[in-house]
């Protein structure tokens, strides 16, 4: 690591966007420098350690497509990965690029303020001072930001309280012990079955049930990952531009599925069970794929989500826990959708218990466990599965100050406002990785975050070639862009999910704003592509 506190960039973040930024920069031959708070890389799947943690996207395509070597060498053990199946694969990308010298660990950036005279930013961090760069990209994720709910009494909790987005290095036994587990969304659906074969007894707390598929995980077949890899830069093109089944999340060529009716309108009730049935069979999340108008209708979206509830009634042998479990607030697919191992019949051991907190809210902790409207509930562990302040959170819990001291809290108190998810308006030389305004949780993730580090590489060499030393959105083009990701989701059911991360409604006093941009068959690479093909348009560069 250089002792120089100058640089020509930083990178705050060591997950998939903050190790790729920083290798292409290293191609640019910039001085770089890499902040991580956490011991090591990994990003999301460093902190997130809980029981049944991992991918639910496919490991063959939630993976890195820049290095041809490093698609071929690598070997993904199972088909959907697991967590410590990610982190070692991001440790092996840091090592084989040589990253890790380029990164201070252990290291929180607390603040990056932008100085017009020198044009340069000023970083500071908790425990090494403050640096200098003339960019600042942000890597820092769209789910690092843990939200840790504020139940009152929860400092008097004599027993174990843990966060599943801040789960301890070792394992954690539940042998005897009498759990109860807060949240049924990804991360609670993933550790729920697995804690209850510990536990003596496991409480479930759900506000909000949710819809989740089968993952039907497993190993790899060595003959299907040998024809993939041999025709993986096509495969990776088709999933660029949105040209599979599942937006291209999984690894599921087109011309393997069956085909079905372009409109789920259009099927007849046997044509809907034949399809619905083969994806669920098959597991994963391109269950919503089989109908080209699932997420763009009620109509066509309550055949899915009609099936969906009645396989839950199948599996789940007590009706009331059965219709509990059964979401009807929202479409299928507009809250964060679910896949999972046995979640479902988890609900028929002996020692599982649900609670609807929307009939029986909780009222406080207590020292001995958890208040309910009913009474309490004695626990000797506490498991928080609340999940994150999405999106935004990661980048407001740094106190950002762009040209002219604006501050971006109070630039986006209404809502983010981003051009592109890129760049801010006010905000000179700073980018955002798959930030607000970008397709990021909607996408395959790594392949939005390599689009994004490109593009900004790109941009960078370009202003390097040109002589041009500073680049920042407009406020026209910010605004112009505002509208468009407002209205690309219109056309989508997404914003009937009142309570949706997506709309930030896990967080009190968050704003209600629909932040990824919704993207169709790769129009938003489209529209990134054109910008720089137009030298920056809606960008000043100087």
């Amino acid at each position: 690591m250089q002792d120089a506190r100058s640089f020509d960039a930083v990178v705050v973040g060591a997950g998939f966007a903050g190790l790729y930024m920083i290798h292409r920069l290293k191609q640019l031959g910039m001085s770089t420098l890499g902040i991580e708070a956490a011991e090591d890389v990994g990003g999301v799947w460093y902190r997130n350690r809980y029981p049944g943690a991992g991918c639910d996207m496919e490991s063959l395509v939630y993976s890195y497509s820049f290095s041809k070597e490093l698609e071929q060498e690598w070997e993904w053990p199972h088909r959907f990965a697991r967590q410590p199946d990610l982190l070692s694969y991001l440790r092996h990308v840091a090592e084989r690029f040589d990253l890790r010298r380029h990164i201070k660990f252990e290291t929180r950036v607390t603040a990056a303020r932008y100085d017009e005279a020198s044009q340069t930013w000023n970083v500071e961090t908790n425990r090494e001072g403050s640096f200098k760069a003339r960019f600042v990209i942000m890597a820092t994720g769209c789910l690092s930001a843990t939200n840790v709910p504020s139940f009152e009494g929860m400092e008097a909790f004599r027993g174990l309280c843990l966060h599943t987005c801040d789960w301890p290095q070792e394992p954690v036994d539940f042998t005897g012990k009498r759990v109860a587990v807060i949240g049924t969304g990804s991360s609670g659906i993933q550790s729920i079955p697995l804690i209850a074969q510990q536990a003596a007894h496991l409480t479930v707390l759900q506000r909000t049930p949710n819809f989740s598929l089968p993952a039907n995980n497993g190993p790899l077949d060595a003959d299907f990952v040998r024809k993939l890899k041999e025709n993986y830069p096509a495969y990776r093109e088709k999933v660029r531009y949105g040209e599979l089944f599942g937006d291209g999340d999984l690894c599921v060529p087109i011309e393997s599925l069956d085909p079905a009716p372009v409109s789920a309108s259009e099927a007849s009730p046997e044509e809907l069970d034949r399809a619905y049935e083969d994806r669920w069979r098959r597991g994963g999340g391109f269950f919503i794929g089989a109908f080209s108008d699932i997420m763009n209708t009620d109509e066509a979206n309550a055949t899915a989500a009609d099936f969906v509830r009645r396989k839950i009634a199948a599996i789940v042998k007590d009706p009331r826990v059965a219709k509990t479990l059964m979401p009807t607030d929202h479409p299928l697919g507009a809250k964060r959708l679910c896949i999972d191992t046995n979640y479902y019949a988890t609900f028929n051991r002996d020692n599982v218990t649900l609670v609807n907190l929307r009939e029986d809210p909780i009222r406080s902790m207590t020292p001995n466990g958890v208040m309910l409207a009913s009474g309490e509930i004695e626990v000797d562990a506490i498991v928080l599965a609340t999940g994150f302040d999405a999106i935004t959170g990661p980048l407001l819990a740094i106190d950002l100050v762009g040209g002219n001291g604006q501050i971006l809290r109070d630039k986006w108190q209404n809502g983010p406002r981003t051009y592109l998810g890129l760049g801010i308006a006010g905000f000179p030389n700073l980018f955002t990785i798959t930030g607000p305004g970008s397709p990021s949780v909607l996408s395959n993730t790594v392949m939005s975050i390599e689009q994004h580090v490109d593009w900004i590489a790109d941009c960078i060499a370009y202003m390097k070639r040109s002589s041009l030393s500073r680049i920042e959105a407009t406020v026209a083009a910010e605004d112009d862009w505002v509208r468009q990701v407002d209205e690309a989701a219109d056309a989508w059911l997404y914003k009937k999910a009142k309570n949706s991360w997506y709309m930030g409604a896990n967080i009190p006093g968050k704003p209600r704003v629909f932040m990824p941009y919704v993207d169709s068959g790769g129009a938003y690479r489209r529209i990134c592509d054109r910008v720089a093909a137009n030298r920056y348009e809606g960008f000043i560069l100087s």
